[in-house]
């Protein structure tokens, strides 16, 4: 019997913001891929389709497509929760062809499983359909997935997902290696066709796998350190990379550490960005540096839907939402939330720990980032990838400034009340 998924995003995505302003929760770089691509791998299931709010699945240009097959009434169906991860606690389903039930963490759907026959009527709702599967009359079983309820939770679970994903690639050395570059444990690093490591390049394995995706360019004096994942025709232009997920087409430099970034972006210059989540088409200037300790080495907290939660976790950089540019020499504080298409440019001054989407702020005050200015740097930006703003992107970027527009007004209420008479 033929078993096919479904991966569907939950109401849980708007404490991932910035992160999922306008892309999906499956869309979510972690480990070697993204999240709905780890689900593809670890279950073993047929691709049927992704269900999420339907403006940001448009607008994530790589999607993958909806099955062009029908599966039969009685195939089984794995309906699976992106923000849970995959694991053991998957067996009850996978080992049983007879299972039909929903497994729950709390009160979230972590995954379910019934016939295509039941499934069918729901697929295409998006944001709706977690309700209907919730409504299909299945068993209710609690189970221990990891549920991703927090952005930082994405760094602090990546580590482990990169090793898990990295141990299922064979090795593989189809790229140039120059014969003065340094492989440390070369039978733990891939290297895809394309791929070039400069002379006085280090890929140094010893503390992970390490994969380079195609059109990969590593120049000389970088050290890349597993594990780590470099997407397709990402260039580094020397410095540290390490413990990182790095999406394609990014373009690095200086100390990069324990940190993901979901693609098209850029970070060419020195400066440090560790514990962070930077969102695509995002450019960070010369020396830009994120904070990700305390002083007093306490936990973290951290802007989620209005508000600050305490993280629990000592090491947070900063949470970077797509199309944000930093002027030289920004400085971003521990537990930085740096909404979607701002502009900071105060270069030597912190950045406020919370930026609205939309802002342009100058060292010394916050307005707002005018859409249509925004827009037309928008699209030289992506021009640059060769990959030209869509329609659906752009139709999603306007509803998010239309959507952020009390959020920027209140933030800015904030800060003239907390400046001194």
């Amino acid at each position: 019997m033929t078993r096919w998924l479904v991966v569907f995003e939950d109401s849980g995505w708007s404490a991932l913001r910035p992160l999922t302003d306008l892309l999906p929760t499956p869309a979510l770089a972690f480990g070697a891929s993204h999240l709905a691509a780890r689900w593809s791998a670890r279950s073993g299931c047929r691709w049927l389709a992704c269900e999420a709010r339907a403006g940001a699945l448009a607008a994530w240009r790589h999607a993958p497509p909806r099955a062009a097959e029908r599966p039969a009434p009685d195939d089984l169906v794995l309906v699976a929760n992106a923000a849970a991860l995959p694991g053991d606690w998957l067996g009850p389903l996978l080992e049983n062809h007879k299972t039909r039930a929903l497994l729950k963490v709390e009160d979230r759907i972590a995954a379910a499983q019934t016939t295509f026959e039941k499934i069918a009527p729901g697929l295409g709702q998006g944001e709706r359909f977690v309700r209907f599967v919730s409504e299909l009359g299945l068993e209710a079983v609690a189970t221990d997935a990891k549920l991703l309820r927090w952005p930082w939770q994405l760094l602090e679970w990546n580590e482990e997902a990169l090793l898990e994903d990295l141990a299922a690639l064979k090795t593989e050395q189809a790229g140039e290696v120059h014969r003065l570059a340094a492989v440390l444990e070369p039978g733990r690093v891939r290297i895809e066709r394309g791929a070039r490591v400069d002379p006085l390049a280090v890929l140094d394995a010893r503390g992970g796998p390490i994969h380079l995706g195609e059109g990969v360019v590593v120049h000389s004096h970088t050290v890349v350190e597993g594990p780590c994942v470099i997407g397709a025709g990402t260039q580094l232009f020397g410095g540290l990379v390490a413990r990182s997920t790095i999406g394609p087409g990014c373009r690095l430099a200086g100390e990069v550490d324990t940190t993901i970034w979901q693609g098209w972006a850029n970070k060419r210059h020195h400066g440090f960005v560790g514990h962070s989540v930077v969102g695509e088409w995002s450019n960070l200037g010369a020396l830009t540096t994120t904070s990700d300790l305390k002083n007093n080495y306490g936990p973290v907290r951290v802007w989620v839907n209005g508000r600050e939660v305490d993280s629990g976790n000592p090491k947070v950089g900063s949470l970077i939402g797509s199309h944000v540019k930093t002027g030289i020499g920004s400085l971003l504080p521990t537990g930085a939330w740096i909404g979607t298409g701002s502009n900071l440019f105060g270069g030597g001054r912190f950045a406020p720990k919370h930026v609205p989407a939309f802002t342009w702020w100058d060292g010394e005050r916050s307005v707002e980032h005018k859409l249509e200015p925004f827009l037309a740097t928008a699209r030289i930006a992506t021009s640059r990838r060769s990959l030209p703003l869509s329609a659906e992107e752009e139709t999603a970027l306007r509803a998010l400034h239309q959507a952020t527009a009390a959020e920027r007004t209140a933030a800015a209420g904030s800060a003239r009340q907390a400046q001194p008479a």
